[in-house]
């Protein structure tokens, strides 16, 4: 390449951003969500929970057993179709959300945002607030930069292997896991998933930051359908701020709002506070931008500054873009309404099923190879797979009958007694013998109907099959 020729960069380089700390209702609500958060991540699994059979761990994912226990509830493999429901209502709530206020479940919920938080403030406890962080970042490397820098990455690590652990213990009993996986005798995923969290988590919070909301997030792409002009976003007043003649610093005859209007100056003494407490770097002055998590820290941040001077609050604020243009802003519309609707109806549609799901289930595959059989007698013979699925944590005992199948006999083979253990299956070989009917062939129905009595509540289930008979017809 010449000289001449103009050399292309492919990717700009990261521009270090140094958080300021701020106090306000915004900040308070996110520590509030925090503490709330990590509360429940950290301390779930210690959760002891008294059941009559399997484990005492309030919230436990058992992988080897495939079963999820959920305090009350237990998840059985059957039941994966409630995966399918919580998601769908998670996608809905996001959208419902994200179309009447933006980013909310960014700025204030999302793992990344909450992580960062902790990170930031370990940041400031041990390097300083923002003005002192700079300058170490700009200094030369001496002892006390070694020291800082070094404490801080360790806690940082420490942070993030307590959040790998801990997301191992929801998959084992808690006491015995972790018992085992500083003696080394933990499963190797126990060991293999712990590593990859700590990683993630601190590459992900610690060090890349702004850079997962603005390049990895798949949301802050995709957010722009879901916004319209009555979205309440995090907005800037530029009417106000601005006026006629534009922001405009502190000085001699604008240090009152009466000067400032007289002279056509807007309300931002531009301090750059906004930009400063912004996690993302951005200056909210310059409209809505796609690395805006609409963590309202600016708000906070610009009231702290009107309230010192005295003037009114609202500069930058929650509001929509009709608001900021004089019009009026219409949450309830057609859009946000079918969001509702939808989300409660599979809300309700979620908690109908998970009330009303049997405690006995039973699944029944004909075997077709052969599909029937004559016997010695002229009978013919159907067999049959029956899985039996005891989802209680008592045991039952089950009485398995058929019904639509006239004068036929079910065999269950060296089988004299039925019992299906707590939370466990058992997998049944049954054959039905019946004889041929004088111009019937093909399949006829018929069902399976399998009975339990468990603790006074009589259970039952039952199942279609078909009965096939020869294919041609009898004499």
């Amino acid at each position: 390449m010449s000289e001449s020729q103009e050399q292309i960069v492919l990717f700009e380089e990261r521009i270090p951003i140094y958080p300021r700390s701020v106090q306000g209702r915004f900040r308070n609500l996110k520590w509030a969500i925090l503490f709330l958060a990590y509360g429940v991540y950290f301390f779930l699994p210690w959760i002891r929970w008294n059941r009559d059979s399997g484990t005492d761990q309030a919230v436990m994912f058992d992988i080897h057993d495939r079963i999820f226990y959920l305090f009350d509830m237990v998840v059985n493999p059957q039941d994966i179709f409630w995966l399918a429901g919580i998601l769908m209502i998670a996608a809905f709530l996001l959208f419902f959300v994200t179309s009447i206020a933006g980013r909310a479940f960014c700025g204030y919920f999302c793992f990344q945002t909450l992580w960062t938080d902790v990170y930031i403030w370990i940041e400031k406890r041990i390097q300083g607030e923002r003005p002192a962080r700079i300058r170490l970042d700009k200094s030369a490397w001496s002892a006390s930069k070694i020291i800082k820098k070094t404490v801080t990455h360790l806690l940082w690590l420490l942070v993030s292997f307590v959040t790998g652990l801990t997301f191992t213990l929801y998959w084992g009993d808690v006491h015995e896991l972790i018992g085992n996986f500083f003696i080394g005798q933990a499963p190797f995923p126990a060991y293999a998933t712990t590593l990859f969290l700590t990683l993630t988590t601190y590459v992900m919070a610690g060090l890349a930051r702004e850079q997962v909301c603005t390049y990895m997030c798949p949301y802050a792409r995709f957010q722009s359908i879901m916004f319209d002009r009555d979205s309440m976003i995090v907005a800037y007043d530029e009417k106000r701020g601005e006026a006629e003649t534009g922001r405009a610093k502190l000085a001699k005859g604008l240090k009152t709002e009466q000067e400032r209007h007289e002279q056509k100056t807007g309300d931002c003494i531009d301090c750059g506070f906004c930009v400063q407490v912004c996690p993302t770097g951005i200056d909210i002055r310059n409209g809505l931008q796609m690395s805006c998590i609409s963590c309202a820290l600016c708000i906070d941040a610009c009231d702290t500054v009107m309230d010192k001077l005295g003037w009114s609050r609202g500069l930058i604020r929650y509001a929509s873009e009709n608001e900021l243009k004089g019009k009026k802003t219409r949450l309830f519309k057609p859009k946000n309404i079918a969001y509702a609707v939808v989300l409660l109806v599979s809300i309700g549609a979620l908690v109908w099923s998970v009330l009303m799901t049997s405690q006995l289930s039973m699944a029944v595959t004909q075997v077709r190879n052969p599909l029937y059989v004559v016997l010695s007698d002229g009978r013919l013979q159907n067999s049959y797979d029956i899985k039996l699925n005891n989802k209680s944590q008592l045991p039952m005992d089950i009485d398995l009958k058929i019904k639509g199948l006239e004068g036929a006999q079910l065999d269950l083979g060296q089988i004299k007694k039925l019992q299906v253990e707590p939370l466990s299956s058992i997998n049944l070989y049954v054959r039905i013998k019946a004889k041929p009917r004088a111009g019937i062939s093909g399949q006829i129905p018929f069902k399976f109907i399998v009975t339990s009595n468990v603790a006074g509540e009589v259970m039952r289930e039952t199942k279609n099959a078909l009965f096939t008979m020869q294919g041609k017809k009898i004499q």
